[in-house]
Order: structure tokens, then C-alpha cells, then sequence
């Protein structure tokens, strides 16, 4: 773990809490969707969305008949990890940073861990179920400043689920790295096994001190007890 020449991050949880994401960018999210699809449908980017969403849609029986903010809502309030939902709700979230209705959220040891790391020459990369573009506006709008100069890459579910091995394959591919140099660092336990079987090294997040944790896994509190 000491040799790890890449830091990939899960979010929630991870480098933030929890509550952020399901108080602030949910909410959010929902309160101005259908505004938000209705002004901007045409609109090559959302559009492109829409049409993902109907596909994956299409795929569900229950909701065929459903309007696409319908759907949105129904997928929102099953917390549904919708690559076209996580797309549009980027997108409505970047209309509240630029507004400053929003302001991403970390904890407090994120900074002060990606310099040091940065300095160590250790790359940083962020693994999401939310969409790349909603990933680079939380880390552009901290209360520390702009931190996207310290990341280097960042993955989505485009790339396949945080539950797969295969994805933490191609991510490794994407790092131009060999699986055994990357640190996996989540707060699913889930997500620590699919890395561990492409051959990362992982760690459990555990930010609060109630929460147990399996012993295979090596447990950290905070990004100041890692390297």
C-alpha cells in the first residue's frame, strides 16, 4: 500500500459527507428538474441525456408509460444509479454553483491530503456513481478554494458499475497503471471486494466511529492516516 503510485476516491462518504449529497444536492436536484428539463429539452447536451433515459426506459415495463420527468422522479426516489439521471442532474447542479446556490462539500483532511500526496507524486483520481461534470463542480466550489488542479482523472459510471471488478479493470487501464498500484479508498464494502478482485489495494473509509467494519479490510478514519 506504501509503494501506491495512484489514489482513486469514492465521494460520498468518502471525501464527503454523506449528508451533503442526500440534504443539499438531492433536494436540489429535484426541486428544480422540471424547470430545468422543460427550458433546456432542445439543447444538444440534455437532449443527448433524454435520449438515454428513454432507452434505458424502454427496458423497464413498469414505467414505459411514464413522462421522462416521471421517470426522473421515479428513478430519484429509488436512488437509482441512472448514468441519464446522474447526467441531468449535473447539469441542474451546475446552474446552482454558477449561481451560488450550491457550494461543494469536503471534510476537512481532503486538502491537506491531496497536497501532500501531490507532492509525494502520488496521482489522485475520483471514481463516482455521479456524472464526471458533477464530480469537477464539487471539487471546483469548496470552502477550501478550487481543487481540481490536484486531480488527474476522473470516472463514472460510464465506465461500469462501482460494484464490478471490470470497472476498476478499465480504470486501471485509463490510469495507464498496473491494478496492484492503485489504493482504492470507499466507504462500500461492496465496492472495496470488486476492486480487490481487479487486484487494487483498497481501503474502508469509516467516518464515523459507530459504523463496524469487516477485518479483512484496512480501516482508516481519515486521509491523514493514509501514506
Amino acid at each position: 500500500m506504501l509503494e501506491a503510485r495512484a489514489i482513486l476516491l469514492d465521494i460520498e462518504g468518502t471525501t464527503t459527507p454523506v449528508a451533503f449529497v442526500y440534504e443539499v444536492l438531492f433536494p436540489y436536484a429535484r426541486k428544480n428538474l422540471e424547470d430545468y428539463v422543460r427550458a433546456h429539452s432542445r439543447g444538444p447536451g440534455l437532449e443527448a441525456d433524454l435520449a438515454r433515459l428513454s432507452i434505458e426506459q424502454a427496458a423497464d415495463p413498469e414505467q414505459t408509460d411514464a413522462s421522462p420527468i416521471e421517470y426522473l422522479l421515479w428513478l430519484m426516489d429509488r436512488d437509482r444509479k441512472s448514468t441519464a439521471l446522474k447526467a441531468i442532474q449535473g447539469k441542474i447542479w451546475e446552474d446552482g454553483y454558477r449561481s451560488g446556490s450550491l457550494q461543494g462539500s469536503v471534510y476537512d483532511d481532503v486538502p491537506r491530503a491531496f497536497e501532500r500526496w501531490t507532492r509525494e507524486e502520488r496521482r489522485i483520481a475520483i471514481f463516482s456513481s455521479g456524472s464526471v461534470l458533477a464530480q469537477r463542480l464539487l471539487f471546483s466550489h469548496t470552502p477550501f478554494g478550487d481543487l481540481m488542479s490536484f486531480i488527474e482523472e476522473y470516472f463514472d459510471t460510464t465506465v461500469g458499475s462501482k460494484k464490478e471488478a471490470e470497472s476498476y479493470t478499465k480504470i486501471s487501464r485509463g490510469l495507464r497503471l498496473e491494478a496492484s498500484e492503485i489504493l482504492f479508498v470507499s466507504d462500500v464494502v461492496d465496492e472495496l471486494e470488486a476492486a480487490k478482485a481487479a487486484g487494487m489495494e483498497t481501503a474502508l473509509c469509516v467516518r464515523s466511529p459507530s459504523k463496524d467494519s469487516p477485518q479483512w479490510l484496512r480501516t482508516i478514519h481519515s486521509f491523514d492516516e493514509l501514506m
